[in-house]
Order: C-alpha cells, then sequence, then structure tokens
C-alpha cells in the first residue's frame, strides 16, 4: 500500500497546480494541451507501472515453499542399485511402461532382476539369493600320481597318515596306484564323507565317535544344520581296516605233513650263500643287525617282488600280530629259517615247497613299520620256539 501511495503522489505532481479556476474555453484549451503527446507518456508510463505493482500483491499458489538452483551442475541425480549413475531420462529409458504401472520389475539381460520402485519414485536395489553351500571340499587338496609313488610317501609328504589317503579315496588295495592317478588328500588324518538323507551333526558325531563343535571347525562352518550332499572332513575319524588277503591254498606237498610246522627242518640244508630277497628297483639295507633289532631291514620301492633266500619248505604264510604284519617263514633244513615280513600280500601258502629266488610276496609296510621295506630275519632253532636269530648277512 505504500507504493500505491507513491505513485498517487507522482500523479498528482505530474497536473499542473493551478489556484484560480479557468474559465470553460480556456479550461478546454487547457486539457487539450495536458493531453497532448508530450504529457500523455509520462501519465502512460506511470500507469502501467502502477498496473504491475497491483498484480505483485497478489497472493502466492502456495505459501512457504522456496527454493533456487545456482546452475545446471554435473553430477547426475539417480543412481541405480549402487552402479552406474543415470539422469532421468536414460532412467525413464531403462523403466519402459513400468513407470505408469507402480510396480516391480521382471528379469533384465541375461534373466537378471530388475530394480523394484515405489509410487513416489524410491527404488530398491535387487537382492540376490546366495545359494552357494559351504562344506569341506574346498579345503581338499588332489595329488596326481607320478612313478615311484607309493602311498606311504605320499602320505609322508602331506603329514597325515597314509590310511587317511586309504579311506578318502576309497581304495581296496596298496598296489592299485597307476602313473597319472588323481588321489584326495585331506588337510587331516580323519575321513571325508557326503551327509545323506536324516543326518545330523550330533548323529554323525556319535556315529563316528568325533566332536561336533571340532567338525565345524575344521570344515569352516558356522550354521550346525547340514545339508544333504554336503561334504564333510571329520578329524580323527576311523574308517574300516586293509582288508586281510587270504592266501591260495594250494595241495600240500608231500615234504611235510604240517601246515604250521615252525620246527620241521624241510630236508638237509646243502650250504652255499643265499639269495638276495628283494628283486626290482632300488633297495638297500637300512637298518642293520644289531641289539634290539634281530633281522635286515631292507627298503625298497612299495610292491616291489620278495623272493626266498634258498630252498625250502614254507611253514607259515599270513597275518600275524606280532608287529610283522603279512609274513612268510621258511624252513630250509639243518634246523635252519628265514622269515619274511611287513609284506603288503604273500604269494604262497602254507606247506608248499619253494625254490631259491622264488617269489613269496611283495614289499610292504603292513604290522609295525614305518616304510615299505622287507625286514628279513635268519633263525637256528625252531622260530619263536626255542631257536635263535643271527646276523642274516654272514649268509649272503
Amino acid at each position: 500500500m505504500r507504493s500505491l501511495g507513491l505513485w498517487i503522489a507522482v500523479l498528482m505532481h505530474l497536473a499542473p497546480n493551478h489556484t484560480a479556476r479557468p474559465r470553460p474555453m480556456s479550461m478546454r484549451r487547457s486539457l487539450a494541451v495536458r493531453l497532448s503527446s508530450e504529457h500523455m507518456l509520462p501519465i502512460l508510463a506511470a500507469v502501467f507501472v502502477l498496473g504491475a505493482s497491483l498484480i505483485s500483491f497478489q497472493p502466492a499458489a502456495v505459501a512457504g515453499a522456496t527454493g533456487s538452483v545456482d546452475g545446471a551442475g554435473n553430477a547426475p541425480r539417480i543412481a541405480i542399485g549402487g552402479g552406474d549413475q543415470l539422469d532421468p531420462q536414460e532412467l525413464a529409458i531403462q523403466l519402459g511402461s513400468r513407470a505408469d504401472t507402480g510396480q516391480t520389475g521382471g528379469t533384465g539381460p541375461e534373466g537378471a532382476p530388475t530394480e523394484s520402485y515405489a509410487d513416489d519414485g524410491t527404488l530398491y536395489k535387487p537382492v540376490a539369493v546366495n545359494t552357494i553351500v559351504a562344506d569341506g571340499k574346498r579345503l581338499l587338496a588332489t595329488y596326481t600320481v607320478k612313478s615311484g609313488d607309493t602311498l606311504t610317501g605320499i602320505a609322508s609328504r602331506y603329514g597325515i597318515s597314509m590310511m587317511t589317503i586309504w579311506w578318502a579315496n576309497k581304495l581296496t588295495a596298496k598296489d592299485q596306484l597307476h602313473v597319472g592317478q588323481k588321489l584326495t588328500i585331506p588337510p587331516v588324518d580323519g575321513l571325508v564323507i557326503t551327509v545323506k538323507q536324516g543326518d545330523t551333526l550330533d548323529s554323525i558325531a556319535a556315529q563316528y565317535k568325533v566332536d561336533g563343535p571340532d567338525v565345524l571347525a575344521i570344515n569352516q562352518l558356522e550354521d550346525p544344520n547340514l545339508i544333504i550332499g554336503q561334504t564333510l572332513i571329520l578329524p580323527d575319524a576311523a574308517g574300516a581296516p586293509i582288508p586281510t588277503i587270504k592266501p591260495t591254498v594250494r595241495p600240500r606237498t608231500n615234504n611235510t605233513s604240517s601246515s604250521s610246522c615252525g620246527s620241521c627242518n624241510g630236508g638237509t640244508y646243502s650250504g652255499g650263500a643265499f639269495r638276495w630277497p628283494v628283486i626290482g628297483g632300488k633297495n638297500y639295507v637300512s637298518q642293520n643287525f644289531h641289539y634290539g633289532h634281530y633281522g635286515v631291514d631292507i627298503a625298497a620301492t612299495y610292491g616291489s617282488k620278495v623272493v626266498a633266500a634258498a630252498k625250502g619248505v614254507v611253514t607259515f604264510a599270513g597275518w600275524k600280530s606280532n608287529g610283522g604284519g603279512y609274513q612268510v617263514w621258511i624252513s630250509h633244513g639243518s634246523g635252519l629259517f628265514t622269515t619274511y615280513n611287513h609284506m603288503s600280500g604273500v604269494t604262497i601258502s602254507a606247506g608248499q615247497s619253494v625254490s631259491g629266488g622264488q617269489q613269496v610276496g611283495r614289499i610292504g609296510q603292513s604290522g609295525n613299520a614305518t616304510g615299505p621295506h622287507l625286514h628279513f630275519e635268519v633263525w637256528k632253532g625252531p622260530i619263536w620256539n626255542g631257536g635263535t636269530r643271527v646276523n642274516p648277512l654272514r649268509y649272503f
């Protein structure tokens, strides 16, 4: 209203200031002069400004809503799913007809889920469900068998027991290894199993006599709920022992009447040097005859042939729980005997006659042994029945 008063004052100032009342004719003449172009321009300008001022006093459409911008700017205003940022026009192209519906999207290229959005334009990043099952499979190593490898050597290389490799690869014989074979190597001693229907952590722990928390720890699992098909490593669990090989029973000869004649002489020993009892591969004496060790240990490649040192009659062939594992006893006559211990298996049977150099078994490490070798003994007198062990090297 103050501005309106100012404009009225301006108009009054522009009008002539006459104190005397003019006559009618002079009044008309004066009015014509005042309405000439020179006097009308300021008046019209004042009227225009007055009208604009009156319009500016109209109330605003929305009270209290103010704002401004200071330039076009360079940064995009909308980010899609935390990835590349888009301007509104590119966003409209991506969303397409969904902008009219306010519905969530379907799938994008290659079946990937698209973003969903609310009616107010809020975008929601899609969430992908993790379907990877955590188990112990990623902890298993793979070894390719090379020439000269043995189960014991491979196990020693990885710091685990030979039986752990046996169980993990479901082997049935120690001589199954062949060049190029792929072996599964667990990280610790124990078993590798696959979870079956109905298995729980408690049931597996009870079945294999292991500790449930230890199973979770070694497999790096956080969830104790097991899933069918899950691979688990069971530390310190034990499987079935190596099956005992039953030697083939051959017809008994007339040289002996007993399959366990530990004291029969097998005839007369004719003398002469013994044959070296290990054939093939690189073999050597790994331990000599001495007090507390009454024989010689001949280290050799696992599976190498073991032969009779001289002709005679087999008095025992098979497994014994005396630390020698698979072993063969031979009577050479004149009260002289030899024994062959720690073999992986035997190839003859008790009561059978053998000649010097005939195969009786293969190198192994059965019984109380730390590596593949043959423990060879020479007895004077019945074996473990009054006889005495002597240094075998004097007979070669």
